[in-house]
């Protein structure tokens, strides 16, 4: 019960309940990077680790849209239907394609890192689209952010070579790919509703990163060690299925501004699992340019 209003009715969620829906999803999201490095090393590939997430998670969001319809007396026209598909492809599709490129290259607490600098694009994009108007502040937060992510990147690009920097430049392409998404969904989920306008989307991206993998691999998907296929598995429910609903539940109720306030949670915690569970940890300057980040965008949303 608890579950179907989180996705059916997030109108009703109170202040209070948004935001614990929100820094869960956060939280959940965040141990996607570590679960990909685990199984990386079990010797799986980009795309078919991306095969095993989004088959896994396909049935979930089908049994979901079944269950759910937008609500009643909402207008749909033919620009809704290609913004969702199109939301779709982006936010869980190229954006997660980008982002397990980077990981073959970027440890996974880098990658959350420069994966927060998208609530900064989201500003650009605002601007760039709706004509939103940005502060000085805002422009003052921007250029911080990015030396951030230059000052994270310094000893990683002297210690490992070219590949660090062709990680992060797919992983800020994920990044940008996420934002599109953010700024997308926020004008659409009122008309689909949260759990119709989350599932439609995520079977999209399912669809997409099934079609990729029919149309470019030879091989199949069997043949691997259970924990990679355990790790898919918990890749699909705990750090996709459940988060995607709890984050576009607390997007709905809270507006994607006031939501990306509590993102910074996200870096954190996969810094800290990426040290319990990876062996990772970030130098001194690391850990500066980290703090910069995290600060320029909780600057940058400060009103």
């Amino acid at each position: 019960m608890l579950k179907r209003s989180l996705v059916s009715s997030p109108a009703t969620l109170s202040r209070a309940a948004a935001i614990t829906v929100g820094i869960l999803g956060i939280l959940m999201f965040s141990t996607k990077a570590v679960l990909v490095k685990l199984a990386y090393a079990e010797g799986i590939d980009t795309l078919p680790l991306m095969v095993l997430r989004m088959g896994f998670a396909l049935p979930f969001y089908l049994v979901m849209a079944l269950l759910q319809r937008p609500p009643q007396g909402t207008e749909l026209r033919t620009k809704h239907w290609v913004g969702l598909v199109a939301s779709g492809m982006l936010g869980y599709y190229l954006a997660s394609l980008f982002d397990f490129m980077g990981l073959q290259y970027v440890m996974a607490s880098l990658e959350r890192l420069i994966l927060f600098t998208y609530p900064i694009m989201v500003l650009l994009l605002s601007r760039a689209l709706f004509k939103e108007r940005l502060s000085r502040r805002q422009y003052g937060a921007m250029a911080l952010t990015y030396l951030g992510v230059l000052i994270i990147f310094a000893p990683e690009i002297r210690e490992l070579g070219e590949g660090v920097l062709w990680g992060g430049a797919m992983i800020l392409l994920s990044a940008f790919c996420y934002a599109l998404y953010l700024v997308g969904s926020g004008r659409l989920l009122p008309r689909f509703g949260t759990g119709p306008f989350t599932s439609y989307c995520m079977i999209v991206s399912c669809s997409c990163v099934l079609l990729h993998y029919g149309v470019t691999e030879q091989a199949g998907v069997l043949g691997y060690s259970p924990r990679v296929y355990g790790l898919g598995f918990a890749m699909a429910v705990v750090a996709t299925v459940l988060p995607t609903y709890m984050i576009s539940a607390a997007i709905r109720s809270l507006g994607a501004p006031t939501f990306s306030l509590f993102a910074a949670l996200g870096p954190i915690s996969t810094i800290v699992l990426a040290y319990l569970f990876l062996g990772e940890s970030l130098t001194l300057l690391q850990w500066l340019g980290s703090g910069v980040i995290i600060l320029s965008v909780w600057w940058a949303r400060k009103h």
